[in-house]
């Protein structure tokens, strides 16, 4: 009984610690108030910075977590290092009982699972604590259609070579290992098995394994391929090629864009739901507002104006293109010149949008996305949306709409 009310009285002076520490900032501006003091810090355990959590003791945290350091004599300390990364400290955020810090989001490189103080003296204190380093996060591919023996490039974070490897591992559907050509902590570029098909693909490193939320090839939600789906029926079916595609057919926009005219032949598509053939009802079942349209692009000469405009209509719509300039039918609007003028990608990419961001007119009026029952059709369109007057080169293939990641 004696030894629990004393541990008692230290949890609950360091919550007393802690508030003080959250209230500081609030009642003490002046840097200058904090003074280092002499003597070696003593930590006698780690916790949840958070009054609430009584009981919240740890023995180690991910990086970027905010954690608080409970002992004695911390003012005393001057350098703080998880394993081999020193941390940030504030001063504001110390007490002689109590040192709110966060764990830093350097991935170190010698892990001894100890925090390391260091005193004003240069002594060191050392004390248990180990880092969390998460699993790999996978979070996109350059491109997501990339032929056997090509190169695909994921992006993420926390690539690091697995247990007696140089290099993270890669696999693909049904569990085929790929050939990592080059990585960093959040690229991997490598080289697509023989074999490969479509799904998930998983990456494996040094703190776990990760499978990715998209699909490599993905064939969910497909809307047109061109091999499979094509947009026949509608007044324009699109310019279609196969040379240098990304997977079989694509459609091909080329000529003359200006944004102040109305170049519908070659710089563009209608897929009407009834005309061509589609059963009645929406292209995609998935929900809207949770849904993202993929696809992939080539562009490749640079484009500086006009913007692709991607309009849903309901499956009945057929023989008019009034709702392309009607200032009432929402649509997504592409415009990746905005920010710097011009646009050309290095091979074919994959784009995504979520169909949330389809709420604009022609000309960039906002509008509200539109209700299930109006995503039986879907015409693209390189017009209006401003910017300079270019000739169009811009391959598209593989329209999806899939659920958002």
């Amino acid at each position: 009984m004696k030894n629990i009310f004393r541990t008692s009285i230290k949890m609950a002076a360091s919550l007393m610690a802690l508030t003080a520490i959250v209230l500081l900032p609030a009642c003490n501006d002046d840097p200058d108030a904090y003074v280092t003091t002499d003597g070696r810090p003593v930590v006698e355990y780690a916790r949840i910075p958070d009054v609430v959590s009584a009981d919240s003791l740890i023995t180690h945290a991910y990086m970027g977590t905010t954690i608080a350091l409970v002992g004695e004599n911390l003012t005393s300390i001057k350098e703080v290092w998880f394993n081999d990364v020193k941390a940030t400290l504030n001063t504001s955020l110390i007490t002689s009982s109590a040192m709110i810090l966060v764990v830093p989001s350097t991935i170190p490189e010698k892990i001894t699972n100890r925090i390391y103080m260091i005193n004003a003296a240069s002594d060191t204190v050392a004390f248990k604590f180990g880092v969390d380093v998460p699993s790999p996060m996978v979070s996109s591919m350059n491109c997501e259609y990339v032929a056997d023996g090509g190169t695909a490039v994921i992006n993420g974070n926390y690539f690091l070579p697995v247990e007696g490897s140089d290099v993270p591992e890669v696999y693909f559907q049904p569990n085929i290992k790929g050939i990592v050509e080059s990585f960093d902590l959040n690229k991997i570029s490598v080289k697509v098995p023989a074999g490969a098909l479509s799904g998930q693909i998983t990456v494996k490193s040094r703190y776990g394994s990760t499978r990715s939320g998209f699909q490599f090839r993905d064939t969910r939600g497909m809307i047109l391929d061109w091999d499979n789906t094509n947009a026949s029926g509608g007044w324009r079916s699109g310019n279609i090629e196969s040379t240098d595609g990304i997977s079989g057919s694509y459609v091909h926009f080329s000529g003359a864009a200006d944004p102040e005219g109305w170049q519908e032949d070659g710089l563009s598509f209608d897929l009407w739901g009834i005309a061509n053939g589609r059963p009645e009802g929406d292209l995609f079942t998935t929900d809207p507002g949770s849904s993202v349209i993929k696809f992939e692009v080539d562009v490749r000469q640079a484009w500086t104006g006009c913007a692709l405009q991607m309009i849903f209509t309901p499956w009945s719509t057929t023989g008019t293109n009034g709702y392309i300039a009607d200032g009432v039918t929402p649509r997504g609007l592409w415009k990746p010149w905005e920010t710097t003028g011009s646009y050309i990608t290095d091979g074919w990419i994959t784009v995504t949008i979520p169909i949330s961001q389809f709420m604009y007119a022609h000309d960039g009026t906002a509008l509200k996305m539109a209700s299930p029952g109006n995503y039986g059709g879907l015409t693209f369109f390189l017009y209006a949306g401003g910017g300079t007057a270019c000739t169009a080169d811009i391959c598209i293939d593989n329209i999806r709409v899939v659920p958002a990641e």
